[in-house]
């Protein structure tokens, strides 16, 4: 037997309309005020309680109840509730007739349709009625106010383009292209050595384009475990997995929405998130893990490498879609080599910021000492030569530095000094009888020393059985400077 339907009285109807009538006369008596709006924001109601408050908005009732809702309550919400439909329950509205906890409700017709909306005034003075709630508010308010001062100061770039110290040909060529890219929107590739400024120039394009004030992040790929990588990128759905975050995490496109995301070492990421990266450089959107949602991002790229990426293509390790995704406005930063007229500003400008950092004396440098440094070949740019002069300036009081405070540099020098001496000597060859034949077995500075830093890495892969990353440590350099230098050991000896 069908179950039967329950029917509603005859009165039913009446009894409805009644109890609306009753609670909205009883919300009319018991709160502090109320108000009614209709579909087109009109105020076409207010209650007996609600009139005490018209001296301080500067109205009468006349020239009140009629007018739309937000040009005579400043600060209300009312227009909002009716357009979406949705009640605001609880609320704090400030404006010249004080603070009040305020509820506001949408009316709606019997299809259903929203026709206006009511508003309540619950307390006036909820500071001093409310004041444990009031407190804890404000004190809220105030800590989501610093938090966010501090996120945003921590994502604002560092440096400015000026920042990239030097007046060479080389460096002012590097400043003048990046003044230029910075006015546009296009993905910038930054290729050089290890420690050249690449991650400076980086935050000096994004000062100095329409994206300055919106965030800047970076994320170093080399130094982020591939298994974590694509959480990193494109963040987490909440629960994609066990332990993760309930309440999800954004990834590093998200954080950088609107403004630059700089991804630094891109050589050294994984061939699977390659293709990956590829569809999000291309759509603009990202799919954060566990999730089936995409996110719409506006973000700016700024990548960087010290790794030959043309001869990783060839070798199978890095897209070449991606590559010429990436290569739209490549700039190239000098060596420290090929800028020595740089080096007294740059030693200047370092002696600065180690002095500011350690709390010591800003320290000079003698005319040998620079001489001294002017004769290395700093594989490792101006990084090197931070950690050269840092080193320095920590193990004296002295506040003039000579040549006699690098004596690491020193041994350097003179070794290579009795190297170019070795590879231009004749045998027993008078020096005042010297032939065509003997001039020409001078090697040049940089063939020189392109040919020692072969030798160098042929013996340390010797010795530690072809593990590039054993040889890197061997030599003292990174493992990206080692696969930049392969080539040299690949390319014929010169006869």
């Amino acid at each position: 037997m069908a179950s039967e339907i329950p029917t509603l009285p005859a009165d039913a109807d009446g009894v409805l309309k009644l109890a609306a009538q009753s609670l909205f006369d009883t919300f009319a008596r018991t709160a502090m005020g109320m108000m009614v709006v209709d579909r087109q924001h009109r105020i076409v109601w207010i209650s007996e309680g609600y009139k005490r408050f018209l001296p301080a908005l500067g109205h009468a009732e006349s020239d009140f109840v009629g007018q739309r809702v937000e040009e005579v309550v400043p600060n209300t919400l009312m227009a909002q509730v009716i357009d979406s439909g949705q009640p605001i329950l609880i609320d704090l509205l400030t404006n010249q007739a004080g603070t009040f906890l305020v509820s506001r409700l949408p009316l709606r017709d019997a299809r259903g349709e929203v026709i206006g909306a009511l508003g309540l005034v619950l307390l006036d003075h909820p500071e001093s009625t409310m004041q444990p709630l009031m407190t804890k508010f404000t004190r809220l308010q105030r800590e989501l106010d610093d938090a966010r001062q501090q996120l945003a100061a921590q994502r604002r770039p560092k440096y400015t383009i000026a920042s990239f110290i030097g007046a060479s040909a080389a460096a002012m060529e590097a400043k003048r292209q990046a003044r230029r890219v910075a006015q546009t929107d296009s993905t910038v590739l930054l290729f050089g050595e290890t420690g050249t400024g690449k991650e400076l120039l980086a935050h000096g394009i994004h000062a100095a384009s329409s994206r300055a004030p919106r965030p800047f992040v970076g994320v170093n790929i080399a130094a982020v475990p591939d298994s974590l990588l694509e959480a990193e990128f494109f963040g987490v759905a909440p629960g994609a997995y066990t332990g993760a975050d309930r309440k999800g995490r954004d990834g590093k496109f998200k954080l950088a929405d609107g403004g630059t995301l700089f991804l630094d070492e891109i050589g050294d990421m994984p061939l699977a998130l390659q293709t990956k990266l590829l569809r999000v450089l291309q759509e603009q959107e990202v799919e954060p893990l566990g999730s089936n949602q995409v996110v719409r991002v506006d973000v700016r790229i700024i990548a960087a490498t010290s790794r030959d990426l043309p001869a990783m293509i060839a070798a199978g390790q890095f897209r070449a879609d991606l590559y010429y995704r990436l290569n739209v406005l490549p700039i190239r930063l000098p060596t420290l080599r090929e800028r020595l007229a740089d080096l007294e500003a740059l030693v200047e400008a370092l002696e600065d910021d180690i002095a500011r950092r350690s709390g010591l004396p800003h320290k000079s440098l003698a005319s040998d000492a620079l001489d001294l440094l002017a004769q290395q070949p700093w594989p490792g740019n101006i990084r090197e030569l931070r950690n050269v002069l840092e080193q320095a300036t920590l193990m004296t009081d002295d506040l003039l530095l000579t040549a006699a405070h690098f004596p690491a540099l020193a041994g350097r020098a003179e070794g290579l000094r009795v190297d170019l001496a070795e590879s231009a000597s004749v045998d027993e060859v008078d020096t005042d009888a010297a032939s065509p034949p003997a001039l020409a077995s001078l090697k040049s500075l940089p063939q020189a020393i392109a040919e020692l830093e072969a030798n160098a890495i042929r013996a340390a892969l010797a010795a530690t059985g072809g593990n590039k990353l054993a040889a890197s440590k061997l030599l003292g350099i990174s493992r990206a400077t080692l696969y930049e230098k392969l080539p040299l050991i690949q390319a014929p000896e010169p006869r």
